[in-house]
C-alpha cells in the first residue's frame, strides 16, 4: 500500500500552481516587448543599413552607370541631399518601397535646379527626423545624378493638411520642398499633417 503525501508536499505543489499563471503572463508580456522593441529597432537599422547599398549605387550612378541598389528594387538613385549635419541618397519615385530605405523624390516635379517646385519627402521616424532642427536661413545642397550640385537656402517650414492643400510646383523659379509627416514624434504612423520645409535655390 502506497504512503499518503506529506502535508508539506501537498502546500509546496499547490503554492507553485498557483503562482504559474502569473509567471507566463509575466512571461508573455517580455516576449511581446521584446517583439515590439525589435520591430521599432529594425526600422532604423534597415533605413541605415540600406544607405550602405544606396551608396554604392549612387557612386556608380555618378560614374555613368546607373545600378539599382540591390537587384529587385524599382527604383534608382537620382539625387544625394545634403543637410547641414548629414547627407541621404535620394530614390526615384516616392513609393512606399522607395520611402522605406531613403527619401524620394516624387513623381510630376522638377529635378532640384530646374524651374518649379521640387519635392523630397521622407519619413519622420528615420532619415528626415532632423528635418524640425532647420531654420530660414541654413543652406542644403542636391546633387544630381549628372554631378551638378545645386544649393538651396530655406525660406520657411509650414505644416499643412494633404487633405485639403495641395503643394504646386509649377513656377520660374528653381524651389525646393523637404516634407515628411506631423507631429514629428507622435507615436501613430501617417497621419494627414505634413511639415514642408520650403527653400529657393541660390543664385
Amino acid at each position: 500500500m502506497s504512503e499518503a503525501p506529506h502535508p508539506d508536499c501537498i502546500a509546496t505543489r499547490t503554492r507553485r500552481d498557483r503562482s504559474d499563471p502569473p509567471i507566463v503572463a509575466a512571461g508573455l508580456l517580455c516576449a511581446m516587448g521584446l517583439l515590439c522593441l525589435g520591430w521599432a529597432l529594425w526600422i532604423p537599422i534597415k533605413a541605415q543599413a540600406a544607405q550602405v547599398l544606396l551608396a554604392r549605387a549612387w557612386a556608380q550612378t555618378l560614374a555613368g552607370s546607373p545600378t539599382p541598389p540591390w537587384p529587385w528594387a524599382d527604383t534608382q538613385a537620382v539625387a544625394e541631399l545634403i543637410l547641414p549635419e548629414q547627407s541621404f541618397v535620394v530614390l526615384a519615385g516616392g513609393s512606399g518601397q522607395a520611402l522605406a530605405f531613403a527619401p524620394s523624390h516624387l513623381n510630376g516635379t522638377p529635378l532640384p535646379g530646374e524651374p518649379g517646385l521640387s519635392v523630397i519627402a521622407g519619413h519622420r521616424d528615420t532619415h528626415f527626423a532632423a528635418l524640425g532642427q532647420l531654420a530660414p536661413g541654413q543652406e542644403v545642397t542636391v546633387r544630381r545624378a549628372d554631378g551638378s550640385r545645386h544649393r538651396f537656402r530655406i525660406t520657411e517650414g509650414r505644416i499643412v493638411d494633404s487633405r485639403t492643400t495641395q503643394l504646386s510646383v509649377r513656377g520660374d523659379i528653381p524651389r525646393l520642398a523637404l516634407s515628411t509627416c506631423w507631429p514629428l514624434d507622435s507615436p501613430v504612423p501617417g497621419g494627414p499633417l505634413r511639415l514642408v520645409i520650403f527653400a529657393v535655390l541660390v543664385a
